[in-house]
């Protein structure tokens, strides 16, 4: 009894260990945030800092475009998660109820290319995307987000569907339902989970993304919150302060959706992975 009592002390000081280690660097970019002018490196070890002050945050709002930034992202990061839901939702389901010629070698193929980083495709994403003119225009990001997000999103559904009995389907067909009415009145309901991941990931995808946009977005009045923070560096100065409030601003919506969706997240993750 005693030895169980000590494992279970020992496991919840990991746990903590964990939590403090994980929250370090959050705490500190709260200090910078807090810290008057451009101050970045100090030998204080208080999360609040002498003289902190929130002028970096005001700075963010009110006398830097980080409303511009908010509204490029949010077409962005929603335009590529309904794009992925849609995508993902349909062709799933065909990999999960279909037999067709090839269907194994497409979805080892789909799964192949989560081998490769988006930064071996930059050079060819951006010939294509110049030959199509979408250089230099969000439809050109959202179009190559959902690309990258999609071989996940397709898997995760793929293996949801399985999970869910066909004999669904055929009593909604008995009832007089077509194959397309029974997927989506019976079927697709009951993947809310397997969605909900799908447009998280998607969504995300989209929202934290630096270097493709890097590439296809150079005009300032197009960047989203990654490029617009990583303007407040310069070759002779950076803004720490407002770089740290930023940061923070960033994460605050992302926070928000996880905790809104947290019910769904778990039973999506791991019902999507009891069958391949």
């Amino acid at each position: 009894m005693m030895r169980r009592a000590w494992t279970q002390v020992w496991v919840h000081l990991l746990v903590w260990l964990l939590v403090l280690f994980a929250a370090y660097p959050v705490l500190r970019i709260v200090t910078i945030s807090l810290r008057p002018g451009d101050q970045l490196y100090s030998t204080e070890l208080s999360v609040i800092p002498a003289g902190a002050t929130l002028d970096a945050y005001r700075q963010i709002l009110f006398e830097k475009p980080f409303g511009l930034w908010i509204r490029n992202s949010l077409i962005v990061s929603l335009s590529t998660a309904v794009i992925g839901v849609a995508l993902a939702s349909l062709a799933g389901y065909a990999f999960s109820r279909f037999r067709f010629r090839a269907r194994g070698a497409a979805l080892q193929g789909i799964l192949v290319t989560q081998m490769f980083p988006a930064t071996m495709l930059l050079l060819p994403l951006y010939m294509i995307m110049r030959k199509l003119h979408l250089v230099d225009t969000l439809t050109g990001v959202v179009i190559a987000y959902a690309a990258t997000a999609l071989p996940f999103c397709i898997w995760t559904m793929k293996g949801y569907y399985d999970t869910i009995p066909q004999d669904l389907e055929e009593a909604a067909l008995i009832d007089g339902c077509s194959p397309f009415q029974a997927f989506v009145r019976v079927t697709l309901p009951l993947s809310a989970p397997a969605l909900v991941i799908t447009g998280l990931f998607s969504f995300m995808t989209g929202w934290s993304e630096f270097i493709v946009a890097r590439v296809l977005l150079p005009d300032s009045r197009l960047h989203t919150l990654p490029l617009g923070l990583e303007s407040l560096a310069s070759t002779y100065q950076t803004e720490w302060a407002n770089y740290a409030a930023g940061s923070l601003l960033v994460c605050v919506p992302v926070v928000v959706l996880f905790l809104v969706l947290s019910r769904f997240l778990v039973s999506g993750l791991t019902l999507g992975g009891v069958k391949g």
